[in-house]
């Protein structure tokens, strides 16, 4: 996997990284590439040790569907709609693990995650709503302008109705986002095949008490405004070339 260069997306997550009150956000857009490099070659040889590459196994539930219509979990297979029949071909799940490793490098390690803690989403609509949804809650009439620059950024990297759409659910043992203080978290993998290619989408919000991020967002300004110093044509150890009076 190679993390491909979008300026577009570099701007939209310095934009999701905010101090709302009592909570701070953290997102981040990325795009990569599915073709292997040498350390992606030798990590799918030893995936596939544990089963083909092209064998099926069952994903979990979504979220989005469980939540909104709990009903259907009760429902049989007969019926179409069980979303535990849901399946995904074990090589989509390495791409899946390798996005996450390569995104999270070296705070995390997913080599052990196993197909149960993937979903297929129902949809687009299904989580354009969901991000939505967390994100105007989360900092406000601000999302309004920030909504329809962000699915516009996604769709013309990535194809949006070209796209089988996943999430990562992990369990409280190996969930990366359940340090204390965390609010609430979504992780979506827009994968489409044909461009051999993942916008992984994450997002999380944490308590301002718990201290946590603080170091992403003091990265943030810092980076802002060593850009600010730089066209203004001084450094730290000098004077802006114009004073107010």
């Amino acid at each position: 996997m190679k993390l491909l260069e979008n300026s577009s997306f570099e701007a939209l997550s310095s934009r999701l990284c905010v101090e709302t009150g009592e909570s701070r956000i953290l997102g981040r857009i990325e795009s990569y590439s599915c073709k292997m490099a040498g350390d992606d070659k030798h990590m799918f040889k030893q995936f596939c040790q544990e089963g083909e590459p092209h064998v099926l196994e069952a994903l979990s539930p979504p979220q989005s569907t469980s939540a909104t219509s709990p009903s259907k979990l009760g429902k049989s297979s007969e019926d179409g709609e069980n979303p535990l029949s849901d399946k995904c071909c074990r090589k989509t799940i390495f791409y899946l693990i390798t996005t996450l490793n390569e995104s999270f490098r070296p705070d995390y390690d997913f080599s052990a995650a196993r197909a149960h803690e993937f979903s297929r989403e129902p949809s687009l609509n299904w989580v354009a709503n969901a991000v939505n949804g967390s994100l105007f809650s989360a900092v406000g009439e601000e999302f309004n302008s920030l909504g329809p620059e962000l699915w516009n950024a996604i769709d013309q990297e990535i194809n949006l109705q070209g796209c089988d759409i996943y999430s990562y659910n992990p369990d409280l043992d190996s969930d990366p986002f359940g340090e204390e203080g965390s609010l609430w978290s979504f992780n979506y993998f827009f994968y489409n095949k044909k461009l051999k290619r993942i916008v992984f989408f994450t997002c999380r919000s944490v308590s301002v008490l718990s201290g946590y991020g603080f170091d992403r967002l003091d990265s943030e300004l810092d980076m802002e405004l060593d850009d600010e110093e730089e066209m203004d044509g001084f450094t730290g150890d000098s004077f802006p070339t114009a004073l107010c009076v």
